[in-house]
């Protein structure tokens, strides 16, 4: 009777980690294709072409920290599809275009409401809260 208990507490659907949605293995390679040049493969804003901006690409390691604990979903997604509008510092990060483009997925943003955004955003938004110091 033990066992057969046990098993019905095995298929009881257990609720995710609170956390973007995405695979961070593909987040990790698209991130290394397109954001390490400047960003550095670690994420910490030494990339060896950072030496050459106007302006440090930031570490990234850290946007958990500065964001109070929270990992700023909604403002990730905005800079990496280039929809965050004005002067800002990150105005140099390049307009991606067809890199990012396919399917849609929908994350939940770190304010608890539905963010649609691309497959390949949700991934290296996923890698990004992976590496959060």
């Amino acid at each position: 009777m033990r066992c057969v208990a046990a098993l019905l507490i095995c298929l009881i659907p257990v609720a995710p980690e609170a956390g973007p949605a995405g695979d961070v293995a593909r987040g990790a390679q698209l991130f290394r294709l397109h954001c390490a040049a400047c960003h550095g493969l670690d994420a910490r804003g030494l990339g060896p072409l950072a030496d050459s901006m106007k302006i440090t690409p930031p570490d990234l390691t850290g946007l958990s920290a500065r964001g109070e604990g929270a990992f700023p979903v909604r403002t990730i997604v905005k800079r990496i599809a280039n929809r965050s509008g004005g002067n800002r510092p990150h105005a140099e990060m390049p307009v991606y275009g067809w890199f990012f483009e396919g399917p849609a997925v929908t994350l939940t943003s770190d304010d608890g409401t539905s963010l649609e955004t691309t497959e390949a955003i949700a991934d290296l938004v996923a890698w990004l809260a992976s590496v959060q110091d």
